[in-house]
């Protein structure tokens, strides 16, 4: 559903469309560019208006289009002002070479300005091709078209644009002038400058009085970086040319098919337009000054768990506590740590992740407000009372525990299935899940046998300690915020119901340097999480692991795209993206995405040391120091 700022010709605009055929239009490009404009902005403003394909699809409130030619201005003003005496004149044309000649040669400043206006549309619509070329006298030239019967009087195109260019306001001007006059922040500008000549575009400068060279178009880049400092939102196209690479590098840049109807080579009619979004240079200051954590955050229980937020909590609620939500997701909720710490702050938490190790965790520690799982029910569970199917004990042997330990998981296991209260049973699981991660070198699954081991206390604890201590720590994080808090286990694209008020991002980051999967490190504690349902273990593996669970974030332009859903599902929430310096999109690539949706965007940058390593003998000896960025959308 767009924005009534984005209402796509309906109401008393329904048939509004161009009132000519334009070289070089954007018809064939609406697709494209209309997705891109943010969904909220000031005014419309478009100084090189020429046909006006997108002004008249989107039909802004409050536009100002402008051109340097002026008899083209000049139609748009008549159309606003006296839309039934230019509808008089184009009834008297016949489509005929000998009139087409006749009212070719009139000089159009001559004439009233509906006579004009009736003139240019009648030209312009007979003509070949719909071109619109001048002499350098400035007259008008192209031939008679010989179409059998082209739409010279289209009255309901020519009323609903009467409506629209009503309130809008027109000027003739140079783009300079108006920008300066006009841009104001918050405003959203479409550019669609005569482009630059390369290949087809070779013919293109035949066909406009107005031309543009290669000192033009860098003072356009320069005028365009001057309305981004001052916090408009820009869109701008021209053709694929390394200039325009050049010019506009800190943006994103996209390049799309289209085809050409100017160019005098049948053959090359097709080519390559490029679409620049611009997003306005934030006009707040987001500050970064870490406010003292609630004590009940501190009982958390800490954890190694790959991404894990542990320790930039603080830092993330410095930039949450600058916006008032009283609802929040925790969208990729990974250890919790971030659903729990908005928990902590009275706020109505939903916390989803396609992890059901983590889902799992959520339900105990974020949706559970009062259920704890006492030590006499946590030392029964550690007792064989139910029927056990010694899966673990004989699929996993000689990989991660010992037998021992296997032994007494699968207790676990069958005890755990039994249990009637979901809360408890979510505690007891992440119990076990944790007293696995403490007993294994590193934490990870992705190895066999014990070779990382560090000498850690941890790794000769007996699991059954192990169990106890991790139920007891998690018993003491349980509290009840007054609030109905959810964890969910699915996937974040598919997360429905109302907006929240804040989203939080922190998804797997793509980097070609090193995988993030999350099933590779934790393929044993999420099979039993699931009790290894709705998963196939790959016999031939070493380690015993299953299959990746699918991920757009495992390519570079499956995480673009990704961001971009996500970005538009959630454009009325405020947005904090976490991620890092080493990954991809680049920060200026994940700024533009956001600014499709988001009339600001924030980033903050925080040091960060990972826990877990990026093969940094393979990276120039990485040491795990990286920059962490905050994205802040609103």
């Amino acid at each position: 559903m767009l924005s009534k700022d984005l209402q796509i010709a309906e109401g008393d605009f329904r048939g509004c469309r161009p009132l000519l055929k334009w070289a070089g239009g954007k018809t064939q490009l609406l697709e494209e560019i209309i997705p891109k404009m943010p969904r909220k902005y000031g005014r419309y403003i478009e100084p090189f208006v020429g046909g006006g394909a997108l002004f008249f699809t989107v039909c802004p409130v409050d536009g100002v289009i402008a051109d340097s030619n002026p008899e083209l201005i000049n139609l748009y003003r008549s159309v606003a002002r006296d839309v039934e005496g230019i509808l008089r004149h184009l009834r008297q044309y016949q489509n005929t070479e000998e009139v087409f000649y006749a009212v070719r040669s009139q000089d159009w400043t001559t004439l009233s300005s509906s006579e004009a206006a009736a003139r240019t549309i009648f030209l312009n619509r007979t003509c070949f091709n719909g071109l619109y070329r001048v002499n350098r006298k400035g007259q008008f030239n192209v031939p008679f078209g010989r179409y059998r019967n082209p739409k010279v009087v289209d009255e309901d195109a020519l009323r609903a644009a009467s409506r629209l260019l009503k309130r809008t306001t027109i000027l003739c001007g140079d783009y300079r002038d108006i920008l300066r006059e006009h841009a104001r922040p918050g405003d959203f500008i479409f550019l669609d400058p005569p482009y630059l000549p390369v290949s087809v575009y070779a013919d293109f400068k035949r066909y406009t009085k107005e031309q543009f060279y290669e000192e033009d178009h860098r003072e356009l880049a320069d005028e365009v970086k001057r309305v981004h400092e001052r916090g408009c939102h820009v869109l701008l196209t021209n053709s694929n040319h390394p200039l325009v690479h050049e010019l506009y590098s800190p943006f994103l840049i996209e390049v799309v098919k289209t085809k050409r109807y100017i160019s005098s080579n049948g053959k090359g009619r097709t080519g390559e337009d490029v679409i620049v979004t611009i997003p306005p240079k934030p006009r707040f200051d987001i500050r970064l000054v870490p406010p003292p954590l609630p004590e009940q955050v501190r009982l958390y229980p800490p954890t190694r768990y790959m991404g894990s937020k542990n320790k930039l909590v603080s830092e993330i609620w410095s930039v949450a506590s600058q916006f008032q939500f009283e609802t929040a997701v925790d969208l990729f909720s990974g250890s919790g740590i971030v659903g729990y710490m908005l928990k902590s702050h009275g706020k109505t938490v939903v916390s989803n992740d396609y992890m059901f190790m983590a889902y799992t965790l959520a339900k105990g520690m974020i949706e559970n407000n009062e259920v704890t799982l006492d030590r006499d029910e946590a030392l029964g569970l550690l007792e064989p009372r139910k029927p056990v199917d010694h899966f673990v004990e004989t699929r996993f042997r000689g990989l991660y525990f010992s037998d021992k330990d296997n032994r007494l998981i699968d207790v676990l296991r069958a005890n755990i299935k039994a249990m009637k209260n979901p809360y408890k049973k979510a505690i007891a699981m992440s119990a076990l899940i944790r007293a696995c991660i403490k007993k294994r070198p590193r934490g990870i699954f992705t190895y066999v046998g014990h070779r990382y081991d560090d000498g850690r206390k941890d790794l000769v604890k007996p699991f059954s300690e192990q169990f106890l201590e991790a139920v007891k720590l998690l018993n003491a994080a349980v509290f009840s915020n007054g609030k109905k808090n959810r964890a969910r286990n699915g996937d974040a694209m598919t997360l429905k119901g109302r907006d929240p008020g804040l989203v939080y991002i922190d998804p797997p980051y793509y980097s070609p340097l090193s995988d993030n999967e999350y099933v590779r490190r934790y393929h044993f504690v999420e099979g039993l999480a699931r009790d290894w349902k709705g998963v196939e273990i790959q016999e031939h593996t070493v380690t015993k692991k299953f299959q990746s669970y699918p991920t757009p974030f495992s390519s570079l332009k499956g995480a673009a795209e990704a961001f971009d859903r996500l970005f538009r599902r959630f454009r009325e929430s405020v947005l904090i993206v976490s991620y890092s310096s080493n990954s991809l999109p680049t920060l200026d690539e994940m700024v533009a995405l956001m600014a499709k949706h988001k009339s600001h965007v924030e980033v903050v940058p925080v040091d960060y040391r990972y826990s877990f390593g990026n093969q940094g003998h393979k990276v120039s000896g990485n040491n795990n120091a990286v920059q962490e960025y905050l994205f802040v959308g609103f």
